[in-house]
């Protein structure tokens, strides 16, 4: 397949995608081979990264194996980790690791093994402008193409609350670059804000260091009451199944907003193995090395400001939640951010803004993930991972990452798959007339 045409006009495709993480990877490789859906995704990374700045020495994935980029969507597609797994001529070793969740670093190894075998990526290469006159003009740093179809999955980048912005540098930075700055911090007091799990990876690694790389002291900050598990028993992960992404899609936005809220600990709890560890080190610390002092956990407080101190050092100033007028002050040489992540800026779709609809600030899309817009049908803008107030917790999670590829990969071949077995619970009351929500 022709990626360029020098001198002549651009080459085109049925469908064309921005960035190459695991939403579009996932797609890329449900559609590599088919020569009736000509496809190229382009990202602007030079090679592909995921997480690269969390891969934590002894992190794992929240989720099963299984939630790769394809098997839940087609389980003979040669994209699997199994595929993977036999290709590297490691099954046995694998079997035999008896591993109770899948190494983090490992999942990064098979996402790059898969870009690696589908020609159709291209890296280091970034998407600067799409247009529309009867196709999509899409403009990189490199050239011109055209399609029929856009899919944006661009992913997500760090949050920094405004309370960071002042302090930002060497001596603090977010969670995303801990590999490269949070080094030689033997001695030192450090201070990792926020409560998910992110945040407990970072404060486990920082109190399991030994001897001079160990900090002076290392206090853990967080808006929630306590540090909460992921809620990942069987009724809760139905929330995590097909048939509930398309029930959540059909509520009204105001009880999406509250399902949201209300179970957010279903995706962003911290695994009950980190929080054991966790526990398990500062037993060892208290009681066995005695070091009473080396950790401080800070609950239910709220990060009001950060400022510098003396030599260099930050001061984080810190409100309790139950005693709104108590301040209490941390002194540290180092503060980690561990505040999440947001949707990518799509800034490349400026041309084309007020032809979208939106809806909570989200693209506002259809039950396919096609954009609404004023568009011709048959020419669609699909978004991943940009949905979540629409889509429900599921969407920026991997859970649902090849069955939303699958949903567009049909929208582009003009079928319909097969879903599986729909949940034991019934989401839908049996006699309610259903909601218009959102209009056809």
């Amino acid at each position: 397949m022709g990626h360029d045409s020098p001198g002549g006009p651009p080459v085109h495709y049925r469908c064309v995608g921005v960035g190459a993480g695991p939403a579009n990877l996932s797609l890329a490789s449900l559609l590599h081979g088919d020569p009736d859906v000509s496809n190229l995704f382009f990202d602007r990374k030079e090679s592909f990264d995921w997480h690269d700045g969390q891969q934590i020495s002894g992190t794992s994935l929240q989720v099963s194996l299984f939630k790769d980029l394809v098997s839940l969507a087609d389980p003979t597609n040669p994209f699997s980790f199994l595929a993977y797994l036999h290709d590297q001529g490691r099954v046995y070793h694998f079997l035999n690791a008896q591993f109770s969740s899948l190494p983090r670093q490992e999942f990064r190894n098979y996402l790059a093994w898969a870009c690696q075998r589908n020609q159709n990526l291209v890296f280091g290469e970034d998407v600067r402008e799409i247009e529309f006159d009867s196709v999509f003009r899409v403009r990189t740093s490199r050239r011109t193409v055209t399609a029929d179809n856009v899919v944006v999955g661009v992913g997500s980048h760090p949050f920094l609350p405004s309370q960071a912005q002042a302090s930002l540098g060497s001596t603090s930075f977010h969670v995303s670059e801990f590999l490269d700055k949070a080094r030689n911090l033997g001695d030192k007091r450090v201070v990792v804000v926020g409560g998910g799990q992110s945040g407990a990876e970072a404060f486990l690694d920082l109190i399991s260091r030994s001897g001079t790389e160990l900090p002076r002291r290392v206090c853990w900050i967080s808006r929630r009451r306590n540090y909460f598990p992921m809620d990942d028993s069987p009724f809760t992960n139905d929330f995590y199944m097909p048939c509930h992404s398309d029930y959540f899609y059909g509520l009204p936005p105001e009880v999406r907003r509250e399902f949201n809220e209300r179970h957010v600990l279903s995706s962003d709890g911290i695994s009950e193995g980190t929080l054991r560890s966790i526990y398990q080190k500062l037993y060892v610390h208290r009681f066995v090395n005695d070091l009473p002092d080396i950790v401080g956990l800070y609950p239910h407080r709220e990060v009001t400001a950060v400022n510098r101190g003396i030599a260099d050092t930050l001061v984080v100033t810190a409100r309790h939640n139950d005693h709104p007028r108590e301040i209490e002050q941390h002194e540290a040489d180092v503060v980690i951010w561990a505040t999440g992540f947001k949707p990518a800026p799509m800034d490349f779709l400026a041309p084309l803004a007020n032809r979208l609809e939106l809806e909570d600030g989200e693209p506002r899309v259809d039950q396919d993930f096609a954009v609404r817009w004023d568009g011709p049908p048959s020419r669609n803008i699909f978004v991943q991972n940009a949905t979540r107030q629409q889509r429900g917790l599921a969407d920026p999670n991997l859970s649902l990452n090849a069955w939303r590829s699958q949903r567009i990969a049909d929208r582009l071949r003009g079928v319909r798959s097969n879903d599986q077995l729909a949940s034991f619970i019934e989401w839908s009351s049996k006699t309610a007339v259903k909601h218009p929500w959102p209009a056809a």
